[in-house]
């Protein structure tokens, strides 16, 4: 949770907020990754990106 607020902490001083829409789509796409990774839906998944 630490790193979240330093996370949000820099965001919020440096006023990058555009980077918050790129890290929200790398933890879903890295999520996605990691619970297909053993399914059959997997090789569909790779093959789109």
């Amino acid at each position: 949770m630490d790193l979240l607020k330093d996370l949000w902490g820099f965001l919020k001083t440096r006023k990058k907020f555009w980077l918050l829409p790129v890290i929200i789509f790398m933890l879903i796409f890295g999520i996605l990754l990691f619970l297909t990774s053993g399914s059959a839906l997997a090789p569909f998944i790779y093959t789109i990106f």
